[in-house]
């Protein structure tokens, strides 16, 4: 082991010689040859992405001629023969409507004897175009000699006999000298000139493989939904009876689609279903048609229209409905005013890209959904909207009580906010106030028909809170629940069935429904019913009703955190196409800022009102004790952490407003002066311990006074 070790100090033993170990130098690497070089230069050029990309565009130009041609020749066939009957007859056997086989059976009949004339009459024409062509060369002869005559005798010239016949002799020969010239490189362009037309029809009707075509069309990205890839997409569906229908469609299934209509951003077709395939089979299989259709499950929707056996898709361009629609009327709009009656309520637009307006008149209205997903901006937007009726009257009672409703502070003559029981318990005063003012509207109607009252909104944010609301009266009965006894629900009830006729409306915001936070009987007397996204398919069903979620609507399918103010709406108070009983509404998205200025042109058309405010101040807390609380068994600590744990312990009290000279006000008002360790304040336990009970021992002493 010595032999290999050199030391770097002089070795002073004397005597003793140092012995050195060579190391040589590694063998050079042997050169690879050039053939190995040349392959791997080869084999990267041909597997690089552009000569791949090249090779496909080069395939795909090519088969684009060949899928022409076949195009060219299958309608030139069926142009020339009865194949196009014998297809329709067969898809509509195959769908089960004989009429229509029977119908099309008679019209290949009726094209087969006129085929059989046309064929016929040829056995006739050539002696009849050797008569026409005597008889048209002959006429034609003699009117251009009597024209010669004529200019003869004009002339006094015999020869301008001739001169007409010379004429049309010398153009004879002109268009033969053109065609001498044209005809050579018409010869040598024809065919260039015939592969472009076959190559022009393969690129439009994209008749190439799927391993010749562009990146993004293999992979979906933008592909245009035509009549072969939505059958190929229900062929591909998993039922068996669609699948063999298609398979013994002459036209391989093109018959059961309607025309492709531009539908906003993506498509709609109707699709007319074989006999046996029933219209929940293909509901039942959303997400595999979307994939099958290279698209993501929302951005497949599936309803069912008026016409029998037959499901209405829309189909959205890929990556269309990620992208935002643009702001609110509301905001961009600064003369707008709304009107309760007749007006419509700009909510946002339907997956047609047309403005979803909304009527509010006389009309109950329930939005539900998970948490966070919009929900109180979707009804803050109507009420907004509404507020710039000046005739409108507010009764809000806000369950969260984080200030989403703060700017109508001003506007609506009650104003609740606070999420605690006691919130609650007002909100259920506010509608037991409203069930009376309903009744004296309607005592005041009865005894005179012809009274206007103005529209009242009694409007209830995280209405779920109330149902909820385990306090009881005096009386005994519950704020919540969904009894008979139960004075939230009762009170609701009672509004829904007569304070439409006295226009004194319901609007609750709930989140995730069950049948306990949102009973069947309130969620079935609204009269217009919005949904979120939802968990399931039974809150689906409890948001808006079994009849529109069995039609179609699918608010539970809707992108969680990716959807968000994304309604699925069932309403008569919005256009809603025929056969559908709802439709999906991105609505516009007020922020507090815009909301606050929209509030102000509401206020500004009214006269003044003085809001009833009631707003969740909290218990009042005992500062020096939190502090103390908050600085546990930890001798001293820094100003900033106590502030931060002071925070946590309670956003709402120990806010912004909270700040290190508060908190050393704070101890000097009980006889102790915070310092400095180390250049940073710092608060000691001991110090807050002695405040405590100086001030305990100063209550003692004014209460012995």
């Amino acid at each position: 082991m010595s032999e290999n070790v050199i030391h770097l100090h002089k070795d002073t033993t004397p005597g003793e010689p140092t012995v050195l170990t060579v190391v040589p130098d590694p063998a050079p690497t042997a050169p690879v040859p050039l053939w190995v070089r040349s392959g791997r230069a080869v084999k990267t050029a041909i597997t690089h992405e552009n000569t791949k990309t090249t090779a496909r565009a080069v395939a795909r130009h090519g088969l684009y001629v060949v899928g022409g041609a076949r195009i060219v020749g299958r309608r030139t066939w069926d142009g020339k023969t009865a194949a196009r009957y014998e297809r329709f007859m067969r898809t509509a056997e195959a769908a089960g409507d004989m009429d229509a086989a029977m119908e099309w059976e008679e019209r290949a009949q009726r094209y087969r004897d006129a085929r059989h004339r046309r064929r016929m009459d040829l056995l006739h024409s050539p002696v009849d175009a050797a008569k026409g062509l005597a008889v048209g060369t002959g006429t034609g002869i003699g009117s251009l000699v009597a024209l010669g005559v004529v200019m003869a005798i004009a002339t006094k010239d015999v020869k301008d006999v001739v001169t007409p016949l010379m004429a049309v002799v010398e153009f004879i020969n002109l268009l033969i000298t053109i065609v001498q010239v044209v005809w050579g490189p018409l010869v040598t362009l024809g065919p260039f000139l015939a592969l472009l037309a076959l190559w022009a029809v393969g690129s439009k009707q994209q008749a190439a493989p799927a391993w010749v075509m562009p990146d993004r069309v293999r992979n979906g990205e933008g592909e245009p939904i035509t009549p072969s890839i939505v059958v190929k997409a229900l062929r591909d569906l998993g039922v068996p009876a669609l699948r063999n229908a298609i398979k013994e469609m002459g036209d391989a299934g093109a018959s059961m689609l309607g025309p492709i209509r531009i539908a906003g951003c993506g498509v709609e077709v109707d699709v007319t279903l074989p006999s046996g395939v029933a219209t929940n089979e293909v509901q039942g299989k959303r997400r595999k048609l979307a994939e099958n259709l290279t698209r993501h499950e929302h951005e497949v929707f599936i309803t069912i229209p008026e016409a029998a056996r037959t499901v209405r898709l829309w189909i959205a361009d890929s990556g269309a409905l990620d992208e935002p629609i643009g702001p609110s009327p509301l905001v961009t709009d600064e003369t707008m005013t709304a009107n309760y009656k007749t007006g419509k309520a700009p909510w946002g637009q339907d997956l047609r890209g047309d403005a979803a307006m909304i009527s509010l008149y006389q009309r109950h209205l329930l939005v539900t959904g998970l948490s966070n997903q919009g929900k109180t901006a979707a009804v803050r937007a109507l009420a907004l909207w509404l507020a710039l009726d000046r005739t409108v009257q507010f009764w809000i009672a806000d369950l969260k009580g984080i200030g989403d409703w703060a700017m109508f502070d001003g506007i609506a003559e009650v104003l609740i906010e606070g999420p605690s029981d006691n919130h609650c318990i007002q909100a259920t005063e506010m509608v037991e106030d409203a069930v009376t003012e309903m009744n004296r509207r309607i005592e005041a109607r009865r005894k005179d028909p012809s009274i206007v009252f103005p529209p009242l909104i009694v409007l209830v944010d995280e209405a779920q809170k109330a149902f909820m609301c385990p306090a009881k009266g005096e009386d005994g009965r519950p704020y919540g629940g969904s009894k008979a006894t139960s004075r939230y629900f009762m009170a609701v009830r009672e509004i829904h069935n007569q304070g439409r006729a006295v226009d004194v409306l319901m609007w609750q915001g709930t989140q995730d429904p069950t049948d306990q936070n949102l009973p069947k009987l309130v969620r079935e007397g609204a009269h217009t019913r919005a949904s979120l996204v939802v968990g399931t398919e039974s809150q689906a069903e409890m948001a808006l009703g079994a009849k529109a979620v069995n039609a179609g609507a699918a608010p539970h399918l809707l992108r969680q955190g990716l959807d968000k103010g994304t309604l699925v709406v069932a309403s008569d108070g919005i256009t809603i196409p025929a056969g559908q009983p709802s439709i999906t509404v991105r609505t516009h998205f007020i922020d507090d800022e815009p909301a606050a200025e929209v509030a102000e042109r509401a206020k500004a058309l009214r006269d003044g009102v003085a809001t009833l405010r009631v707003v969740d101040q909290g218990e009042e807390r005992d500062a020096l004790a939190d502090v103390a609380a908050v600085l546990g068994d930890t001798p001293r600590l820094r100003t900033n952490e106590v502030l931060k744990r002071l925070h946590a312990l309670d956003p709402g009290t120990y806010g912004e407003q909270w700040t290190n000279d508060r908190l050393k006000s704070l101890l000097e008002e009980h006889g102790e002066i915070p310092k400095k360790s180390h250049g940073v304040m710092v608060i000691h336990r001991d110090h807050v311990l002695r405040a405590l009970a100086n001030r305990d021992a100063d209550g003692s002493a004014s209460a012995t006074e």
